[in-house]
């Protein structure tokens, strides 16, 4: 299948689950108009605390599909919205992507790959067994993070779902994601 936009959601307050959403307003420099995570500083409470001053690397969060059906077929209630994605994915394998990844969602909006989300406790208020599932240690003792990557916008544009997804790879030697 090729890379498009399942669903879209956001929320105004700073919470787990996102509401789901026909179509998302994206603003150059800050994020989803109308989510709490919009802003050119950081807006993640954990990382204000530690520095409000930060630039927003956390802007839009997507997640892929895939990981959803995977986690049901494990019997976690998860769902579209459930994890606070603001884009659910299907066909693009988010994980793989390079640092510096520029997708183009539908006609007009731009975002830049920022790096890797990192799981929060807050995950385990849908099953207290979904944290280890996210984020573990392969067997090189290296932490293998599954919760989905992080983006800025760069050109601003409003996103539908069943928009088409466009990938340009940044230029080689490419960087993997880290967290963000």
């Amino acid at each position: 299948m090729s890379p498009t936009i399942l669903s879209l959601h956001r929320s105004p307050v700073h919470q787990l689950s996102k509401g789901a959403a026909p179509s998302l307003r994206l603003l150059a420099g800050l994020g989803v108009e109308g989510d709490a995570h919009c802003g050119a500083t950081v807006q993640h409470r954990s990382r204000t605390a530690v520095d409000p001053h930060q630039p927003n690397l956390r802007q839009v969060h997507l997640l892929h599909s895939e990981l959803l059906r995977e986690l049901e077929s494990e019997g976690f209630a998860v769902g579209p919205g459930s994890m606070g994605e603001n884009i659910l994915t299907v066909g693009v394998d988010l994980l793989d992507l390079p640092t510096g990844t520029r997708l183009a969602l539908g006609h007009q909006a731009v975002i830049e790959v920022t790096g890797l989300r990192n799981p929060c406790r807050q995950v385990q208020q849908i099953d207290p067994a979904l944290l280890a599932r996210l984020a573990y240690r392969d067997p090189s003792g290296n932490i293998v993070r599954l919760a989905g990557i992080m983006a800025i916008v760069l050109r601003s544009g409003e996103v539908f779902t069943g928009d088409a997804i466009e990938i340009e790879m940044p230029e080689a030697p490419h960087q993997p994601l880290a967290p963000v």
